[in-house]
């Protein structure tokens, strides 16, 4: 009699893209400027990474590290006295990874104005296990018309990342080892 191993995915069950949603806010200080004036992007990428980080953790209810960004896109500058919204949620699950995707806002601390988008970026999270080994993920589970569509780019920017590193790998394969 032949013992099969049962795919973990199977026993776990999805999660709506809304359960693992959050937002992280931060005035922005004299601290976080740069040369220039105005927030350095490093710190905008770490709110960015933070709250991607939030998210990927909560969707996969355990420790879960950046794998990569793909896409940091800063629209506008970001000023002292702003206060920055960081919007994350997962897009896309794999077997032990995740796309999360960010948008940033950010409003005067003390106007009324609306808050405009200044920067947006898509990461990638693997799941890991205390001995930090890949581990499976829940499905995430679409839960509106928007995010049946960002589900559906992200697997368009995973065929594209997969195929990158194919293409490089092939055309390191293809350079002589003399260096």
């Amino acid at each position: 009699m032949t013992i099969q191993a049962q795919d973990p995915a199977a026993e776990i069950p999805g999660k709506p893209t809304s359960a693992s949603r959050t937002t992280l806010s931060h005035i922005m200080t004299g601290s976080d400027t740069n040369l220039m004036g105005t927030v350095h992007g490093g710190v905008i990428m770490k709110l960015v990474d933070d709250a991607a980080g939030a998210v990927a953790g909560r969707h996969s209810g355990g420790p879960a590290v950046t794998a990569s960004m793909d896409e940091m896109a800063f629209l506008s500058p970001v000023r002292v006295g702003d206060l920055v919204h960081v919007h994350a949620q997962c897009n896309w699950t794999g077997r032990t990874s995740m796309e999360i995707g960010v948008r940033v806002m950010a409003e005067r601390w003390n106007e009324s104005t609306p808050a405009t988008q200044v920067g947006s970026a898509y990461l990638v999270f693997a799941a890991v296990d205390s001995d930090g080994k890949p581990r499976t993920v829940p499905a995430v589970i679409p839960d509106s018309e928007r995010n049946e569509r960002r589900f559906k780019e992200a697997q368009i920017r995973r065929t594209h990342r997969l195929a990158r590193l194919r293409a490089i790998k092939e055309l390191r394969e293809q350079e002589p080892d003399d260096a």
